[in-house]
Order: structure tokens, then sequence, then C-alpha cells
């Protein structure tokens, strides 16, 4: 059965909804997608102490989905490009923590400016220029849907074949490094696959929002789970709610469909968070009454939460 056919089963009876729904429906498929690998990639994102690139690329994106847009081309390829030229310059140059930060800081207004300069310049419609900063629920046509889905499909293909290494170099550097792991190339292969993720991401929840899908739910996730498998799977989980819930609603409203993602990821972190705050304080309790150490929390508890 096709994704269409799957489609009109699951809504083609409403008699209301059915053209909107149908008119909105790559987005929520590109979403789903989006929110599945946005979420694991954001693992990594959080180990690696790098939520301040993923801002940082965006605005590269941003630059290039403008820049697209001003001179005719389309515009996820635009937004390719401008993120992958991001992510190559902050992973060949900031190796290091605070040189990562410098080269992000000097890139963030850089790329801004570019962006708003070329939305300045662009004759169209406002409605697009105010897209590429808050996300559209109908910005994804069918010929881009493909090129949405092949994308994320690579950078989960990408991610799963460096899981391992990857893993080990985000947990523990010196010792990858000892151990042999090449981590300049896993540092590279990693910053193209989140160039890739960030390109998409922009194209549906926009630049300025773009962390309420690569970050909040590996951040929640990492506040209720510590295991390998459990993280991962909960921030996957967490991404496809945020995404796919946030698109849905905002078919019944006027707002664009940022503010819904935003607010959904947003209120799961803050749900686990009081989850794992109140599973904290039971085995503190718990600890002191047996006269053990006490316990701390899953984001604590183990390195896989660390960051």
């Amino acid at each position: 059965m096709s994704g269409e056919e799957i489609w009109n089963a699951m809504f083609g009876g409403l008699p209301v909804y059915g053209e909107i729904l149908a008119l909105v429906s790559n987005s929520v498929w590109a979403g789903a997608v989006l929110g599945l690998v946005g979420g694991l990639v954001g693992v990594f994102i959080m180990q690696r102490d790098m939520a301040f690139a993923v801002h940082g690329i965006s605005e590269l994106s941003f630059a290039g989905a403008a820049a697209a847009l001003l001179f005719g081309f389309d515009v996820v390829t635009g937004s390719i490009v401008g993120s992958l030229a991001a992510a190559l310059l902050i992973g060949w140059l900031g190796a290091r923590a605070r040189d990562r930060n410098s080269i992000i800081g000097v890139l963030m207004p850089f790329g801004m400016g570019l962006g708003i300069l070329f939305l300045s310049l662009y004759p169209g419609r406002s409605a697009s220029q105010f897209s590429l900063l808050t996300g559209s629920i109908v910005s994804v046509q069918n010929d881009q849907l493909g090129l949405l889905i092949v994308i994320s499909a690579a950078a989960f293909l990408a991610l799963v074949l460096m899981w391992r290494p990857l893993r080990f170099d985000s947990l523990d550097p010196m010792s990858a490094a000892a151990r042999g792991v090449p981590t300049t190339t896993i540092s590279l292969a990693f910053m193209v696959v989140l160039g890739l993720i960030v390109a998409v991401s922009v194209h549906i929840i926009g630049a300025l929002l773009v962390m309420a899908l690569l970050v909040t739910p590996a951040a929640a996730a990492m506040r209720v789970a510590s295991g390998p498998v459990s993280v991962p799977v909960l921030s996957a989980v967490f991404g496809f709610v945020s995404a796919v819930g946030g698109i849905l609603i905002a078919i019944a409203g006027t707002l664009p469909v940022s503010p819904y993602i935003t607010t959904i990821s947003f209120l799961i972190y803050v749900v686990c968070r009081l989850v794992g705050g109140r599973r904290g304080r039971v085995e503190r309790a718990r600890g002191e009454a047996s006269g053990l150490p006490a316990a701390t929390g899953p984001a604590q508890a183990a390195p896989m939460a660390r960051g």
C-alpha cells in the first residue's frame, strides 16, 4: 500500500479536513521522518556539547535557503549547501570546545545578516520569507518530499554505520583516540550528518527554532533514562511526537507550525524533568534510609546522559 493510499484510508472519510490534510500530508510525512532521525542525532549533539553548534549551522542554512529563494533555485538545495558549509567549517576549525564556540559566534551573525539581505532583495511574497524563519505546514512540495526523505535516510544510515565509534568518541574522546578510533574523521562525518538534518529541519520548523527538534527531545530523554538504547529510543519518540503532533494541531489553527512543535517539545521536557527530579529524590531518600550513598538521577547516573 502506498503512502497516498494509507493517508486516504486514515483521513479520506473526513469531509471537512480531507482536502486540508491532503495539502499538508507531505509535511506530516517529512516531519515524522525528521522527528525520528533528529531525535537520534540529538543524543550525540548533547553528548558532544554541541547544542550551540546547531543554532550556528541553522543560521548558515537560512542564508543558503534565502539565497536560493532570491536567485530562483530550489530552497532545500540552498539550505543544504549553507548547512554543509557551516558544519564543515565548525568541524574543521573547531576541534576544541573553546575554538568551536568562537567560530559559531562569528558564523551566526554573518549567516543571519546574509539571510536578511537576501530576503530584503527578494521581490516575491512575504509569506515565503517568513516561512524560512518559522517554518510552514504547506512548504513541502511533492518533489521536495522525496528529497527530504532521501536526505534523512542517508543521515540515518551514516549514523548507524558509525554509531559505536561515534558514541565512544562522544563519551571519552581521549580514550577513543588512544584506542585508534579516527576521531577527526568521525567528527567531520558527524558534522556532515548534522548539517543535513539541520537543513531539513529548517525547511519544516524554520531557522530560528530548529533546536526544538534537535536538542530538546534528547535533553528530555536524558532526564528519565540513561541506557545506551533507552535514551536514543525515547529521544526519537519525543521528536516524532513533537513534529507530527505540532503539524497536525497547526492544521486547525492560523499560526505557523513552529509554535506548536516548540510548545509540545518544551512540555515533554518539563514533564521529563519533573519525573527525573522526583525519581532522584526518591532514590536519595532510599539511600539515606539504608545508610548507602545516595543514588543520582538518570541524567547523572551514566555517561550516556552526559551534557
